[in-house]
Order: C-alpha cells, then structure tokens, then sequence
C-alpha cells in the first residue's frame, strides 16, 4: 500500500511500512522513512508506484482550467475529490483526484486552502482583484527584464534616470526601476554604479555630486516661500562708534564687524558687533522654521545655499553706509598693555563705515606695513590708510591674545599649511555647471586681517558663553576636554573648557545670519542685555530645555554633511584643476600610511591628499616627485606612482607636531551605495495576493 501526504507544504508520496491510529511509517523512493500523521495522508492507492503518480498527477493538473473548475466548485468548502469528481466525471480517478489537488494547492488566487485537502472557492469579486494583480506583476517583471536587457546594453531607460539618486541611496526595494537595476547588474557582473555610468545615467559628474547632495538633504529643494523679513521693534541708541567688517569679496552675510575707540588715551574700548536678527525674528516664527529646518549655510566653491531667504539676509547684514542694529560688546582694555579690564554688552544701532575685503587687501595689510609706520606701499587706498592706527592696535592685541591662549593650550597652534581660494571663472554666484575653468590661489594661514577677525570672534565667543552662565542662561557651547589624542570637539548646553582653542568656555554667537546654534544663542544673549540677572526667567530657552538638545543633534549632523559636501566638492575642483591644467606630475610630502602598503601624501602647491605607491619606509614629512594616475570625478579618486625623493632619504625627521584636525583630510574612497546585488531575484510565483 502506497500513500499520498502532505508534509511542510509539499506533496509525497511513499510505500506504507506500518499504521496505526494516527500515524503511519512511509519509506520514500529515496529510501528515508518519515513518521506522517493520519490526517496528513489525503490518499492511499496499490497503484501505480508513488513516483508514477506523482508524475502523472502533475501532467492532469495542467490540463485542468481553472476558470471552469472555479465554475464547478461548490459554494461552500469541498475536498480535492469532490472536485475532481465535479470536473471529470463521478468515477473521476486516482490520477486525476491526485491532479485536481495539485492544481487547487497552486491556484491560492481561485482557491483558499481551508485544511488537509480542504478548499473553498474565492468570491468573484475578490478572484478578478487577484487575477488583476497577476497580471501587473507579469508586467512588472517584463519591464524590469526589458529595462535591464537595455541597461546592459549600455541604455538607460528615462524612469531609471528619472530615479537614479533614489536607487543608489534610498531605494524601494520592490520598485522595478531598483530590481532592474540588480537584475542588470547580476547578469552583466558589473558594479551597479559602474553598469549605470556606462549607460548614461549619470551625463555629469558634478551634477551627480550636486543632485546627490540635494537629495540627500534638500529633497524638496533650495527655494524659499515668499517671507517678509520683520521690522525691528525697539527703539536703540545710536552707538558712537564708526565700525568696519572683514571678509572675503563673496560674502554677502557679513554677521560681524569691528571698532576701536580711545587710541592715544591709554584706554582703548574694542567693539565687536554682531549683526542682529535675534532682535525681530522670534522662536517659532516662519522665518525661525527655515533657519531651523537649513541650521546652517552651504559653502562650495562658486556656490553657496543660505539659510535664510536673501531679502531676510540683507535686511540684517552689517552694510557699510548704514546704521545697523547689532549686538555689540565692548571690551575695556589696558592701551600699553592689553590687559582687559571689563566688558560690557549693548542693544544698539552701530554706523559701519566700511566693509573691507581681506582677499583683495591682504598684499596691502602685511606684518610690516602694520608694524611700521614708516613703511608705505604705492597708492595705499586712503580708506585704508585712514583705518591703519586701528587695525595696527588690532593686529597688535591679536597676537597678544593668540599667545595667551597657546599658553593654555599648551603648544601653539599649526599654520604652516596654507588655505586655498578656488575661483570659477565666469561664475558669478550662478549655480555651477561643473565645466567652468577653475583658479586655486594660495592664502597662507593667520594672515593679518585674518588674525584680527578670528581673535575677536574668540573674544566675543568665549566672553558672552562666560556671560551666560554666570546669568544661570542654559546656551550652546563647543567644548573639548583636553588636547590629548582622540579627544574631539563636542557640541553641549554647559559652559566647559575648550582645550584646542584655550578658553574656559566657548558660544557660538557670531555667525546669526549663517549658523542656527548663533541665532539661538543671540536669542538667549539678547534676554541677558535686557534682563540681567533675571535673564534665566525671560530667556526663549531654559536650563535643561529638551529643544536646545535637539537643536544640537540636528545641527550637528547638518553641519557635518555640509562640512562633508563642502570638503568633496573643494576636492572635485582641484581634481578639475589638473585636468584642465595637465598635471601628470607634482610633488608632495607624506604624512602618514595609507592602507595596502601605500603612503598618503599631500601636495605641496595644490590642496589635494591621495594615496601613493612605489616607495617603502617613508617617514612622515618626506618630500616626493609623484606620477598621477588617472582622475576619476565620480569618486573623486586619484592615485600616484612615487617617481623619486627628493630630500636625503638619510634625513628621517618629520614636518613637527601635528594636531589631529590636521591629518583629518579628504580622501577619496568608494561611494557608499544602497544597492544590494545578493538579494534574492524577483519572484514570478509571488505575484498574487491569497484569495
């Protein structure tokens, strides 16, 4: 005796060894003997053999319509059998009793499986709803086999463009347009990135960096809603002081600016003033919402996405000519010998007489030409010369104040590297379009002006951070515990040291126009100037305020991707810059070990890291002539061939102390993509929904 069962949602069928009530022992043809349940075995048969059956079993399925058995079946639930004898005929048999089950357990559509052997047929309305849904899957799956065969064909079809940015970064996994993708990729044994190049998708390279970035953190676009920026309300005095700002010929938020009073009285009163959006702009009002929602400005070369709406920026911004609202500190100080002797914080209108721009006045404001009042250059720019008391007095204290501050930091801060200015010709603010011609200038680290602005700013920072703790007003503060390796800047609501700069507390405040965690803060430094000691009741924010955490976390992850764009896009112009320059060869010092036996260099004249092979045992600081191999602007990678040293080899001292943050560099390394080539194909079977 030979017995058909179900086990494990299969079909087998075996010779009965021995029975009892509930069981039986089946030897299978493979000769492995099952224990199977009584109520699993739906037939027993002496012929033909199981292997037989089964085979002919199948073959009478095929031929069965499951529309007409549909029509056939009883309302209410049924056996296989019974079907079978409604379908063929009463004397319906084996064979075919064994086939109409077949046939039934694959049609889940038609039929709901309702036990053992047990059916019940679907209602009309929900059978057309699967049978409808069959068919979109098939054509699903034609389109995606029709989208990869052109994909491997290095085609790309318009909806896999239309979704490139989604597929690579932050796929739906059931969409064709993705499973084409991997059905391409696995068939053609190409990367998914390098399978969607060869086939167009991708028409610009800076575009693809563009778009991407765009997707990933502007997914509803740069535009701002038409806002209207609010007047300030309060009736402020008019500070007496004439103030100029600093800043490059790009800028067009200038937040800060300067003024020296008192010169030749020994007091000198220093103003830093701040421009002043905190004063009209409230928490939680529409224009707040788009400052909290961007958290900072996005820079790149020839380009830059602000937080706030220009109309907003330029009602606030620190013009010459005019009278604008700031914050100001004052800070008395020792003309002879820079001691600080108080400071003070004022609500006010300041006149700024002047914007300058340190990338067209840094040849003018060098070391000696504010040292020595002898020295002139041809044709000084008279506003220029006008100012040059106060920014020698300036630059004077700045050196003091860095000095003080290397002290506590225990060892003075690394300029030896320069920074770099990139230029797009004929770019005027426009977005870019990755083809422009790009220049890269040179601008070495602690210039004059430069000095002179980041002092102050430290001044203002770290005094006004101080200030709000005093006053018990919770701010956000950047701290770092010590200078020791590992030990990273971090962003908190606490007053704590910052080791890297050498203060004991440092806000961020001074960029409000630029930076969110400066207009909260201003926010909080506003209620201290009006309120003073009672400043914790009135400020926007309290001590432990859940939202002043969450503003934090937001930023902090905004700011690194900006940070991070910033960083790749600096990168893809310097790669630019040697192609369109033919560079095949330049020199360059090593500073660490790269993986794979490579060293990472960086270029001397240009502001570009890579990995270098060809050399073994360099030591830090060695200088190179390098090959370059071939740019890839996708990755933004780039590789070199060690030509020869150029220092004694004998010589194995390094280029001195370096601080972490300056081996932090951008190097290029695989794009990190969301396509999973390994998962499971797409399955036909599964395309209707159980009835």
């Amino acid at each position: 005796m030979h017995a058909l069962f179900e086990e494990a949602g299969k079909f087998l069928a075996g010779r009965i060894l021995s029975e009892a009530d509930t069981s039986a022992q089946v030897e299978l043809d493979s000769g492995k003997r099952v224990k199977v349940k009584a109520a699993h075995i739906l037939l027993k048969f002496e012929k033909p053999a199981p292997a037989e059956l089964v085979a002919q079993a199948q073959a009478v399925a095929e031929t069965i319509e499951l529309d007409l058995a549909w029509e056939f079946a009883p309302e209410d639930e049924f056996g296989f059998a019974d079907l079978a004898r409604d379908y063929f005929s009463e004397n319906a048999t084996l064979i075919q009793q064994a086939g109409a089950l077949f046939r039934l357990y694959d049609a889940p559509h038609y039929f709901r499986r309702a036990g053992k052997g047990r059916f019940k047929k679907a209602s009309a309305e929900i059978l057309q709803q699967a049978l409808a849904a069959i068919e979109k899957k098939k054509a699903i799956l034609a389109q995606i086999d029709e989208w990869a065969a052109a994909l491997g064909r290095s085609e790309c079809p318009q909806p896999i463009r239309d979704q490139l940015y989604k597929i690579l970064f932050k796929p739906d996994k059931n969409a064709p347009e993705y499973k084409a993708v991997v059905e391409a990729s696995r068939a053609t044994h190409t990367a998914p990135l390098d399978l969607l190049q060869k086939a167009g998708a991708i028409d610009s390279a800076y575009q693809f960096h563009w778009k991407r970035f765009l997707f990933e953190n502007f997914p509803k676009g740069t535009g701002f809603p038409a806002l209207t920026a609010p007047v300030i309300a309060d009736e402020l005095p008019l500070s007496s002081a004439q103030a100029y700002s600093i800043d490059d010929s790009q800028t067009t938020e200038i937040d800060d600016a300067l003024s020296v009073q008192g010169l030749g009285t020994g007091t000198v009163v220093l103003g830093i003033h701040i421009a002043a959006p905190g004063l009209a702009i409230q928490p939680g009002s529409a224009i707040d919402q788009l400052g909290r929602a961007r958290l900072s400005t996005v820079y790149m070369p020839g380009y830059k996405i602000t937080m706030l709406p220009d109309d907003v920026v330029q009602t606030y911004t620190l013009d010459e000519g005019r009278a604008n609202p700031a914050v100001s500190l004052y800070v008395t100080i020792d003309e002879a010998t820079l001691e600080f002797k108080g400071s003070e914080t004022r609500l006010e209108r300041v006149h700024v007489a002047a914007n300058l721009r340190h990338d067209l006045l840094d040849a003018v404001v060098t070391e000696e030409w504010l040292s020595n009042p002898e020295f002139e250059h041809q044709n000084d720019p008279k506003r220029l010369s006008e100012l040059r008391p106060q920014l020698s007095f300036l630059h004077r204290l700045a050196k003091d104040l860095k000095a003080r501050r290397e002290v506590v930091r225990g060892k003075p801060e690394n300029f030896n590297r320069p920074d770099y200015n990139f230029r797009l010709v004929g770019n005027h603010g426009a977005e870019p379009t990755g083809d422009e011609q790009v220049q890269i200038s040179v601008r070495q680290r602690g210039a004059p002006l430069d000095l002179i602005v980041a002092e102050a700013m430290i001044v203002a920072n770290s005094t006004w951070g101080s200030w709000m703790a005093e006053l018990g007003v919770p701010g956000i503060y950047r701290s770092q515990a010590s200078m020791a390796p590992g030990v990273k800047v971090r962003m908190g609501t606490k007053a704590l040291p910052h080791a890297g700069i050498g203060v004991k507390a440092y806000s961020w405040a001074t960029s409000p126009l630029r930076r969110y965690t400066d207009l909260v803060n201003q926010w909080q430094i506003i209620a201290c100037a009006r309120h003073g000691k009672t400043a914790a009741l009135a400020a926007p924010f309290k001590p432990k305020d859940a939202d002043l955490f969450s503003i934090i976390s937001s930023f902090d992850a905004a700011y690194g991707a900006y940070n991070g764009y910033q960083a790749g896009m600096e990168r893809f112009w310097t790669l630019k810059y040697v192609e369109q320059n033919g560079i095949t060869e330049l020199n360059a010092t090593v500073f660490k070990e790269g993986p794979g036996g490579s060293f990472l260099v960086r270029a001397d004249d240009i502001p570009l890291v890579f990995p270098v092979l060809g050399a073994q045992n360099l030591p830090r600081g060695a200088r190179l002539k390098v090959k370059l191999g071939e740019v890839d602007e996708i990755t933004l990678d780039i590789h070199g061939t060690v030509i020869e040293r150029l220092d004694d080899p004998a010589d194995t001292s390094d280029d001195g102390p370096v601080d972490d943050a300056e081996d932090d560099d951008t190097v290029a390394g695989p794009i990190a993509i969301a396509v999973d080539v390994n998962e499971a194909p797409a399955d036909a079977t599964a395309a209707a929904p159980a009835a």
